[in-house]
């Protein structure tokens, strides 16, 4: 094991440059203690929504418009658009002439490469044999990449200004003649820094032969610093976040009423990645998991906390619930058919259909004539998926409803009364519960609730589960 950490800045810490300075780099410290530390950052929050697309209301950004493909001028306008606003951004980040101007000509480089190229792969595909359809997921990831880059190059051009020996590690791959797969590709560039003597700042998105963002689309920082970290065998693996990991979110149940979780491990982390609250991706664990690396997960904004320690050997000392969380805008999707009575392959096939659609599954039931699929996905998504499903079992009744999904998580939950304790709770609020799932594992139990009920459900389950200390049981007992 090294004696460097692997540190990951997600992007709206990146956006506060006084903070990431002050309270990650901590630039005050000793020689000793300043270097390494390898950091993998994210694009300025909002960026990749004006390079991409809008993450949750989907507006079209640059990426979206070229591959709409309805007109040339409003992709190339948004470039323009986006290219204005990374320099505005510049702006408030240098106070020096000479360091705001060499900021603006590389980001200035880099997105006047893109247009041309851009433009260069409409002029080649108008002929015909060549479909510019083939080339999207290319784009997608040369538009990504642009916004790690734009941070990363900053950040050590701002942190060098302070006499820090910064690094920019550009690994999105620009003008690079070769496309090597991933871990290789780390392992080379990282067998150039000496991390006793320099900080790399690196880019959250790799260029690499796999394609990241085929497979992770825009978990692709996690898995950059989740594979640095690997493969360098790292000490531990941090990620900056604006807030703690905490018990539940504290918007909704009141900051005063949560505290960090402290302690937990992978497998919790799984679960939460499961709803979308995510610690890591599941995937980016997996590597950590693997070589035993911790795992802390820290609040930006208080330094001196210890955050939260996420490793595979932790287990509560009693049997406890840690976290409440949950997700808003689920489907439940459907499917009745009477004749489904003794045809398991039904249940596979019906599956097997909704996955070909490429949205995330929160859970599944079946029964002897019904199927439930709960999708994190959008109504027009659904309804193609209900067309489908039509099409392949003409004689079943389809519905679909939009519902929330709570989770009661803890690395032990072994608590005799838990569901008789979730019920109460629940009902002294007149909150129906509409369908609910616990593992036998123990580790998760998952309720199914109107949508309306979602911030009401998080916040009589916290008061009473973790709160009110109903959840505990001592392990003699």
């Amino acid at each position: 094991m090294a004696l460097h950490t692997v540190e990951k800045i997600g992007g709206t810490s990146m956006s506060n440059y006084p903070a990431v300075r002050d309270n990650i780099i901590q630039i005050n410290r000793s020689q000793a203690q300043m270097y390494n530390r390898v950091f993998v950052v994210s694009a300025y929050g909002g960026m990749t929504n004006r390079l991409l697309e809008h993450k949750k209301t989907r507006e079209p950004g640059v990426y979206a418009l070229f591959a709409n493909n309805d007109s040339d001028w409003q992709w190339s306008e948004a470039l323009t658009d986006t290219a204005k606003a990374m320099r505005e951004f510049n702006a408030t980040l240098f106070e020096q002439p000479h360091l705001l101007k060499q900021a603006d000509q590389f980001i200035t480089e880099r997105m006047e490469g893109i247009r041309s190229c851009l433009l260069d792969l409409q002029r080649v595909c108008s002929y015909g044999h060549f479909q510019i359809n083939e080339h999207l997921a290319t784009v997608r990831e040369m538009l990504a990449g642009v916004g790690e880059a734009h941070s990363a190059f900053n950040t050590a051009l701002l942190l060098q200004s302070e006499g820090i020996n910064a690094r920019f590690v550009d690994l999105s791959g620009w003008r690079e003649p070769d496309n090597l797969p991933l871990d290789e590709k780390i392992i080379s560039v990282f067998s150039r820094y000496d991390l006793a003597n320099e900080m790399p700042i690196v880019t959250g998105y790799t260029q690499c032969e796999e394609g990241l963002m085929n497979t992770f689309d825009r978990g692709y920082s996690e898995i950059t610093f989740s594979k640095i970290a690997e493969l360098t065998e790292a000490r531990e693996a941090v990620i900056h976040k604006e807030y703690h990991l905490s018990t539940a979110d504290p918007m909704v149940v009141g900051e005063q009423n949560v505290k960090p979780i402290g302690r937990t491990n992978y497998d919790v982390a799984d679960q939460l990645s499961l709803i979308g609250m995510e610690a890591i991706h599941p995937k980016a664990a997996k590597g950590l998991r693997k070589k035993n690396i911790p795992l802390r997960v820290k609040n930006t904004f208080e330094p001196d906390h210890d955050g939260t320690l996420i490793t595979n050997d932790y287990r509560s000392k009693t049997p406890r619930v840690e976290i409440i969380a949950g997700i808003r805008h689920v489907y439940a999707v459907n499917v009745f058919d009477q004749d489904m009575v003794g045809e398991p392959e039904q249940f596979l096939e019906i599956q097997k259909l909704v996955m070909e659609f490429n949205v995330p599954l929160l859970a599944k039931e079946h029964n002897a004539n019904t199927v439930t699929l709960y999708l994190d996905t959008g109504l027009k998504v659904v309804k193609r998926i209900q067309a489908r499903l039509e099409r392949h079992f003409p004689n079943a009744e389809m519905s679909s409803r939009k519902v929330a999904m709570v989770s009661v998580i803890g690395s032990d939950m072994n608590v005799p009364g838990i569901l008789a304790s979730l019920s109460t709770a629940l009902a002294a609020k007149n909150i129906n519960i509409m369908a609910i799932y616990q593992s036998i594992r123990q580790v998760d139990v998952r309720i199914v609730i109107e949508e309306d009920h979602y911030e009401m459900t998080i916040a009589a389950l916290h008061e009473a589960l973790i709160e009110e200390h109903r959840y505990t049981v001592s392990v003699a007992s």
